[in-house]
């Protein structure tokens, strides 16, 4: 064999066994201190996330044929989605760019070059007269060029690429999770300003009824006139009330459109009481749930991507080494171009090193230590939020139903109060500014007991989110 053929294959399985290495640490995930159980409910495992576990449609637990309706909507025509649908796909498109590192480059061209010596730069014997003759060079050059992974820095960049796309997925899952919760909390506020917008219908209608009997007796001289004038106020000021919820539910009805991908103008919703079933809470919460957080894996997904920039830091490092193949027909005349005597190649190897640069890679690795120093502490962070959010709104829940319990058995006291009240009055035995302060007594804690409804679903809706999507109901 050839001594150069001998140079060309020792080259080659230097650079084979160069490649099996990568610079920059492996990626391990950072151990993350988590509770035994949660403080409010029940114990569970330690959690890992899994961004793509399908998340089904939790929102039919609340059994609200429009609210399902609506969901359907949101994956299909929500803008912030598709803003996130395309940046995804656009980190699909970079790990493809970064795998291309991989492969040679092979460029061909052509072109005709007519070019003319000068005759002052090219040292002639002083018998010898310089020709300046017009040259006409036809060129058809193929060129490849190779930059093996030696040191690992395009294995690390891929790496690095791959999960900016996986986390760039968790993205896409949150944003569809939180575009979802915030349906669902905006028709349920809806829907409770509807219940309450019924209520003072009822309402304005008795207190119609307690301003004719007013009347009726201030005609016949049994009360004076103040008593007309404050039914007059009460029956006023809760017609306001009721006109007044008419600004939140048209704002609401505006965020639901937008929810949807839709003009305010092209969607309204029929009003409706507040009727939505409350799912069940499990006995113990599944770990499973915990880690289909999409927020959590996206955080670990770049702090994988972090590690590998390291990778990608420290193989700047080492030198370069780059394999150049150049071959084609080069000829002065057209005839003699594609002809064999016209061919020409070269082939060789480049290995080149920085020398110096300022301290410019050392200050790039330092900086991609410190960003995945910071990707740590942010997936810290999100886990330890998402624990405090499950705990927040599993309190939440035990804490309202016992709430609801107490105003329920308050809206009964007020409502046989202002009964009495009525029936009193109508007796002649207390003044009518007893029944007033009854009707205001009953109204309050009626329009308390549907915000607290509102407020139980909604936190509900809150418990969902912050374990990924919900769960399962008991069969």
């Amino acid at each position: 064999m050839k001594l150069v053929d001998m140079r060309y294959v020792a080259l080659t399985t230097v650079t084979v066994l160069f490649a099996a290495c990568s610079a920059g640490p492996n990626y391990v995930r950072p151990a993350v201190e988590t509770p035994a159980a949660f403080k409010e409910q029940g114990n569970w495992k330690p959690a890992e996330p899994r961004e793509l576990e399908a998340r089904g449609k939790w929102w039919e637990m609340y059994q609200d044929p429009l609210l399902s309706s609506l969901q359907e909507q949101v994956s299909v025509s929500n803008q912030n989605l598709a803003k996130a649908e395309a940046q995804y796909r656009q980190a699909l498109a970079l790990v493809q760019s970064a795998r291309a590192g991989f492969y040679p480059t092979v460029t061909a061209g052509i072109s005709d070059t007519r070019s003319r010596a000068s005759a002052t730069t090219v040292a002639q014997p002083s018998s010898t007269p310089v020709s300046r003759g017009v040259v006409t060079t036809h060129n058809l050059p193929f060129q490849a060029s190779w930059v093996p992974d030696v040191w690992g820095n395009i294995s690390r960049a891929v790496e690095a690429s791959e999960a900016s796309a996986q986390a760039s997925a968790g993205d896409l899952a949150a944003a569809r999770l939180s575009a979802q919760a915030a349906l669902a909390q905006s028709y349920f506020q809806l829907r409770a300003l509807d219940a309450q917008q019924m209520l003072l219908e009822d309402t304005v209608a008795a207190y119609d009824r307690s301003l004719k009997l007013v009347q009726n007796q201030y005609a016949a001289g049994i009360v004076a006139k103040a008593d007309v004038v404050q039914a007059t106020t009460q029956i006023r000021s809760a017609r306001a009330q009721a006109i007044d919820l008419g600004v939140q539910r048209a704002q609401l009805e505006h965020a639901i459109a937008l929810l949807v991908g839709k003009p305010p103008s092209a969607l309204s919703i029929p009003r409706a009481p507040l009727a939505a079933t409350l799912p069940p809470i499990p006995a113990a919460v599944p770990s499973a749930l915990l880690e289909r957080r999409p927020d959590i894996a996206a955080a670990e997904r770049r702090m994988a991507q972090a590690n590998a920039q390291i990778g990608v830091a420290k193989a700047a490092f080492f030198p370069t080494l780059t394999l150049s193949a150049s071959a084609g027909y080069q000829s002065a005349t057209m005839a003699d171009w594609l002809t064999m005597p016209s061919r020409f190649w070269s082939l060789g190897p480049a290995l080149a090193q920085n020398l110096f640069d300022g301290g410019l890679r050392r200050a790039q690795t330092a900086q991609a230590i410190a960003a995945y120093d910071a990707n740590v502490a942010a997936y810290r962070q999100t886990v330890l939020a998402a624990f405090q959010q499950v705990e927040d709104n599993l309190a939440a829940l035990h804490i309202l139903a016992e709430e609801a319990v107490e105003q329920g058995e308050a809206v009964r006291s007020a409502e046989q109060s202002l009964a009495l009240a009525l029936n009193q009055y109508k007796a002649g035995t207390v003044s009518y500014l007893n029944v007033v302060v009854a009707q205001t007594t009953a109204l309050a804690s009626q329009r308390a007991a549907v915000d607290l409804q509102n407020r139980h679903i909604n936190a509900s809706v809150q418990l969902i989110t912050a374990l990924g999507g919900g769960w399962m109901p008991p069969h």
